[in-house]
């Protein structure tokens, strides 16, 4: 008979957020596939668990699949893990699930923590309709582009971001998005965990001014409005990005200076950001 695999979440940060059936299935196995066996074992010794890790990460992915196919032909039971949160979400774990679905080895789930839905839950945004992107792409141009396929879209949208980038990809959100409602949260379930909520351009002024940001962060963006709520709210620039907003009031007669100092008034911004959205936005022609 041919073994199993078992896709274990273990926690985003606080030990205990795992489940009792995890642990009984990390102790049972036959092996344990941890995207960083360091990581894994501080679970394993903080639960007196002891059993066999092996390495199973983005640059060993393909390899590692296959040895965990011979193991999981011969009948042996394997556990994937990642450092944090379900495998295969933002995680490794993709090819040996799809390797082991092409085979017949029977996959069982377990359910536990995922940092995307817990962002999603608490930042107060609708979660009947949402999108998960995970990562934007590191270029900047990548990174507009991907924006601006999902400016339609009008289900809720949830990234993951990376502290150094945050300022540029929000900077990048409020150009295509325009002022719409958002929340960033910063380490779930650890002990600084903190959710700002407001609006794309408050979000932005309330970290901008710190002198570091640290952790992991999810960023979480209202939808674009439907056609229907866009007649119900007059203000038509609030569904334009900044640079758009100058543009507009250019073409029916404003001056450069004159524009950049109503949308700056309008939007709350500093009249360098707005210069800054305007240039920014001509690079990319």
């Amino acid at each position: 008979m041919k073994g199993k695999l078992f896709i274990c979440p273990t926690p985003i940060g606080n030990l205990e957020d795992i489940t009792l059936r995890v642990l009984r299935v990390l102790e049972e196995v036959d092996i344990i596939a941890a995207e960083d066996t360091r990581v894994t074992r501080k679970i394993l010794n903080h639960y007196h668990i002891r059993n066999s890790l092996t390495s199973y990460h983005g640059h060993n992915e393909w390899q590692k699949s296959q040895e965990l196919l011979r193991i999981l032909k011969d009948g042996g039971d394997v556990a994937l893990v990642s450092d944090a949160g379900t495998p295969g979400i933002s995680d490794p774990g993709e090819k040996i699930i799809q390797a082991a679905v092409e085979e017949g080895i029977e996959i069982v789930y377990m359910p536990g923590a995922s940092a995307f839905i817990g962002g999603l839950v608490v930042s107060g945004l609708p979660t009947d309709r949402f999108c998960f992107e995970g990562f934007l792409p590191r270029k900047k141009n990548q990174r507009k582009a991907a924006l601006e396929s999902l400016k339609n879209d009008t289900r809720t949208l949830i990234f993951y971001e990376a502290p150094h980038r945050v300022l540029e990809t929000l900077r990048d959100m409020i150009e295509i998005f325009g002022c719409r409602k958002a929340a960033l949260v910063r380490e779930l379930t650890k002990k600084f965990e903190e959710v700002i909520r407001g609006s794309l351009e408050e979000v932005h002024e309330c970290i901008k001014v710190r002198d570091t940001i640290k952790g992991e962060l999810i960023l979480i963006i209202h939808g674009a409005d439907t056609a229907d709520d866009m007649e119900m709210d007059p203000p038509q620039w609030k569904y334009w990005g900044v640079s758009r907003h100058v543009a507009e009031l250019t073409e029916v007669g404003y001056g450069t200076g004159q524009a950049v100092k109503e949308v700056a008034g309008l939007r709350g911004l500093p009249r360098r950001d707005v210069y800054k959205y305007i240039l920014e936005s001509k690079d990319q022609i």
